[in-house]
């Protein structure tokens, strides 16, 4: 059975001319071409962007919170005591 390649797929976009220059000019700055210039920056902002949607953080009181509820959970009140009796009878 051979290896299947995945093909390389292509991307367009229309920009100004002023916004081709500046961005040539950023590629030569780097050493690479234009549109390995782009494709780098893209992924980087991709990966920036989905690390921040990753990542939760939170100040220093709420951090104290949330570890306080984990090593001290609150009693389960009426209605969860009611949905987990629900799950297990099958009626969720």
């Amino acid at each position: 059975m051979q290896a299947v390649m995945p093909k390389n797929e292509r991307v367009t976009a229309r920009i100004s001319e002023e916004v081709k220059l500046l961005l040539t000019q950023a590629a030569e700055l780097s050493g690479a071409t234009l549109n390995q210039f782009l494709v780098q920056a893209a992924l980087e902002k991709a990966q920036r962007m989905i690390e921040q949607e990753n990542i939760i953080r939170l100040s220093m009181q709420d951090s104290v919170w949330f570890f306080n509820a984990l090593d001290n959970p609150p009693k389960p009140n009426a209605k969860l005591l009611q949905a987990v009796a629900a799950h297990r009878q099958g009626l969720h």
